[in-house]
């Protein structure tokens, strides 16, 4: 007699993304199990996904990478970037297109999935970014359930149903949820290859930084240029910070909607810039500074994620290639007289930067700490600590070392 052939074997996926609008996709399951709801956006990075997962900025997000292979070198205890690792602040999803493999990389100390367990967040595998991607371009940021369950069983009509519920990012005030528990001084320098972080030992300036959901590279930029880094909490008041006798004031970037956050950080802005203290912004930091200055703020259709996005800068003539995340940008036709428009995506025109004018106020809505240029934005930080040092009568540095 002879063999009957098999069935047709099929894989039952453990994990699904379920859009709002009933869309269902299906995928293997990896890192945390249960489920999580939040915004979906796309990230055109090729390098620095732990960097990604771990901002704050992303914080209920799920971050979907257009790159096929993440994972491949790892993970390890330095390329984290929230303050507080065991608050687990940034995105709470992952989606990626092939399966993570072990890693392969001097530095590696974990594998991706391992890592993905331990910060509790929901990822799938094998499904076609491409056209996941392509449905956020044309139909904007979805909100949806991103779930993972090994045995594969999954009530899809609650999936359907929270994701469907959720009143999305607007309105939402997120900076409150990631930014530090109270106040604490940042000392660490940058990087640096085969020897690590240093140590700020003999500061020459003191900057205070309100946290909305701060990156720690952004830190350790200003501490590497002489400073004393304070990092107070989102809500601090005026009042305390100048108790602190700060020579600047940076405001940090962080998640959620502008508006939502500004209800209570525009007022301490706006009391801030009645002192002659230099201000610098970015990402959140730069819409609060706008909309303490008379301007609006508005959702975007896709947003902008990535580390390949080209900007302008007004104020010197030169593109530098950037790091963004954003899905809320600043309205740069609401900006009031004395508000000049400095930087700009040269992908849609939208704003990036702005400066008060013959004050030393300004803020940019990229991610000058990273380094996708590799470091074509650092001068924003030489640019904050001149403001600093020309107010101290001290020699200015070259922007571009």
């Amino acid at each position: 007699m002879a063999e009957m052939t098999p069935a047709w074997a099929t894989e039952k996926p453990t994990a699904l993304l379920v859009l709002a609008d009933g869309t269902v996709i299906e995928g293997r399951g990896l890192g945390a199990t249960g489920s999580a709801v939040a915004e979906v956006c796309f990230n055109t990075a090729l390098t620095g996904y732990q960097e990604i997962l771990t901002d704050p900025s992303y914080a209920g997000q799920i971050v979907t990478f257009t790159f096929p292979h993440i994972g491949n070198i790892g993970t390890n205890d330095e390329d984290i970037e929230d303050l507080n690792p065991a608050a687990r602040a940034g995105a709470v999803g992952a989606v990626f297109k092939a399966d993570v493999t072990d890693p392969s990389n001097y530095r590696a100390g974990t594998g991706l999935d391992q890592w993905l367990k331990k910060r509790g967040i929901v990822a799938l595998s094998g499904i076609d970014t491409r056209a996941l991607t392509a449905l956020i371009r044309e139909k904007g940021m979805p909100n949806a359930v991103i779930a993972h369950a090994p045995d594969g069983v999954f009530d899809l009509d609650d999936l359907k149903q929270r994701a469907a519920a959720w009143s999305g990012l607007i309105g939402l005030d997120l900076a409150k949820e990631v930014t530090s528990g109270q106040s604490s001084v940042w000392r660490e320098t940058p990087w640096v290859w085969n020897e690590g972080f240093g140590e700020q030992a003999e500061p020459s300036m003191h900057v205070v930084a309100i946290d909305y959901g701060v990156k720690r590279n952004i830190l350790r930029l200003l501490a590497g240029l002489g400073a004393k880094v304070t990092v107070v909490p989102a809500k601090t008041g005026a009042e305390e910070i100048l108790a602190m006798q700060p020579d600047g004031i940076f405001l940090s970037n962080g998640p959620g909607d502008p508006e939502a956050t500004g209800d209570y950080a525009v007022p301490v802005i706006q009391d801030l810039l009645k002192t002659d203290i230099p201000v610098f912004g970015i990402c959140l930091g730069h819409q609060m500074l706008a909309l303490a200055l008379g301007g609006k703020t508005a959702k975007m259709h896709q947003g902008h994620h990535g580390a390949n996005h080209p900007v302008k800068d007004h104020t010197t003539g030169k593109v530098e290639i950037v790091s963004m995340n954003h899905g809320f940008a600043v309205d740069a036709d609401s900006l009031p007289s004395g508000v000049e428009e400095t930087h700009v995506s040269l992908f849609d025109g939208s704003n990036c930067g702005i400066t008060l004018t013959g004050r030393p106020v300004f803020s940019v809505q990229h991610h000058p700490e990273a380094s996708p240029g590799p470091q074509d934005s650092h001068y924003l930080f030489r640019r904050f600590v001149n403001l600093i040092r020309e107010k101290r009568g001290e020699e200015l540095l070259a922007e571009r070392a």
